[in-house]
């Protein structure tokens, strides 16, 4: 009797927190939630992108899930991705209060940076100012390539070592990138053994797979969690030190700065801060430190990975590879410099490297957006507030905007005349004012540093390895699974 009565007690809290549950009128559909969880079991934390498919086939491309109590909404394929980031741009564009990766990155007593700034005054003008000072910087311009191919002599150097022999590149590239960008932060090269290129490698490659993996997800939105040992106190962690690292860049170039004589982005800032005065903006020197972690980790991670993905397709597809070799020798004939003016003759190059980026999703669910008021898209209620997921993966994916959607082919970008074409749906970087501030950088290193390489260097997959495996590790920033290489000189 006592346990009927029980079972009885339960279903009826079952089926009353259940009707409690909120969903808005004209939400978009989704998966009936269970109470507490939500729709945490109908999806694969770790890699929640196929699942994320499957859902949009049964609801439709825009569609509703719960963590615990909350809606989150998701945005599959190019039209609704669009519709939301870039038509209705500034209705979208917020971030989420309680994210993990904004708390650890910037904790509540310390400036958001640019990133992970809400959709407000504060981040339109670090925005702008970031924009403008990098392009003033080099970004573009043959300053940065001068950078670049500075770097790749450091890059060939460890290479050149391990003529015939089995290496992983992974730390190499990490540590190549993170030295550009570091030039145009605080005009500092580091050598590669520096324990300084270690820890920010080690960092970005760790939070990454932190930030969007399962620990992200029970932080935002099961609030007790919060107090429990979880792995994203090893985030907290982690940023802490880097941020102190990066006060104490601010500290030292401090001592030797001339005002209005600046030599990279810190004494920009600092000048701008001067130039302020107590006009209430929110130039400050912790905005600052905040700024420099985000445009490290966005000029390091996703350029560093793209190489990686570019260098294991290149010797999985070594047809692919040997066609790559032959137009950049035939461009770059007599040159002993790669220049990013060349690959306007280099159409099947870019084809490869362009379907480097969409295979490899380096950003598959971009950074989680945020409603900033009431609003709807595709005919759907949106409430202001909701977490908004761009699933950019569905679009670089997309069967309609693609001649090869599930398979590495460049032909995705040519033409029948054999001319690169770059379709709308590619879209591995986001659309709308929240793009990635790297963007810029990432597609010029990737370039010069892979043609530059692929001109002297042959890579091949060990046969000892087995079959290679392309699938990607998800994260905020996809990567390839770890592999090793043979370099042989052509």
């Amino acid at each position: 009797m006592f346990l009927s009565a029980a079972l009885l007690v339960g279903a009826v809290l079952v089926l009353l927190i259940i009707s409690l549950t909120p969903r808005s009128k004209n939400l978009p559909p989704g998966p009936r939630p269970l109470p507490v969880l939500g729709n945490l079991l109908d999806l694969n934390l770790r890699d929640p992108v196929p699942e994320l498919e499957r859902l949009a086939k049964l609801y439709g491309n825009v569609f509703t899930f719960y963590i615990g109590f909350r809606p989150v909404v998701v945005l599959n394929g190019l039209q609704a991705v669009k519709e939301a980031l870039v038509n209705k741009a500034s209705d979208f564009s917020g971030r989420p209060l309680n994210s993990l990766a904004k708390n650890s990155v910037h904790p509540d007593a310390c400036a958001p940076g640019v990133a992970l700034t809400d959709y407000n005054a504060t981040w339109k003008e670090q925005r702008r100012f970031g924009l403008t000072t990098l392009r003033n910087f080099g970004l573009g311009k043959q300053s940065m390539e001068e950078r670049i191919n500075d770097e790749i002599q450091y890059i060939v150097a460890v290479l050149e070592k391990n003529i015939g022999k089995t290496m992983n590149p992974q730390l190499l590239f990490h540590k190549a990138a993170s030295n550009i960008i570091c030039q145009v932060l605080f005009a500092k090269h580091f050598d590669y053994e520096d324990q300084f290129l270690d820890f920010y490698a080690n960092l970005f490659h760790e939070t990454s797979k932190i930030i969007n993996g399962p620990s992200s997800l029970i932080y935002d939105f099961i609030p007790p969690a919060r107090k429990l040992p979880f792995i994203f106190h090893r985030v907290f962690y982690l940023f802490k030190c880097s941020r102190d690292r990066y006060s104490d860049i601010v500290a030292e170039n401090k001592k030797g700065r001339v005002p209005g004589q600046p030599r990279h982005f810190i004494d920009c800032y600092l000048d701008e801060i001067n130039k302020r005065g107590d006009d209430g903006s929110s130039f400050n020197e912790d905005q600052l430190v905040g700024y420099l972690l985000d445009l490290h980790f966005a000029g390091t991670d996703t350029t560093a990975n793209t190489m990686l993905f570019a260098i294991l397709y290149l010797m999985s597809y070594p047809e692919v590879q040997e066609r790559f070799q032959q137009e950049v020798d035939r461009v770059l004939d007599g040159k002993d410099k790669v220049s990013f003016e060349d690959r306007h003759q280099m159409p099947y190059v870019q084809a490869v490297l362009h379907e480097t980026l969409r295979m490899a999703s380096t950003l598959p669910l971009s950074l989680f957006h945020c409603t900033t008021k009431d609003t709807e898209v595709l005919g759907y209620s949106i409430p202001k507030g909701t977490t908004v997921i761009p699933n950019l993966t569905s679009a670089l994916m997309d069967k309609d905007h693609w001649k090869f959607p599930g398979e590495f082919n460049p032909e995705n970008f040519l033409n029948d005349e054999g001319e690169f074409v770059k379709p709308d749906a590619f879209v591995p970087f986001s659309v709308g004012p929240r793009t990635c501030l790297g963007e810029g950088l990432a597609r010029m290193e990737m370039f010069i540093i892979i043609v530059s390489l692929l001109k002297r260097f042959k890579f091949i997959w060990p046969e000892k390895a087995g079959k290679p495996d392309l699938t990607p590790v998800f994260g905020a920033t996809q990567t390839p699974k770890p592999y090793d290489m043979i370099i042989q000189l052509r």
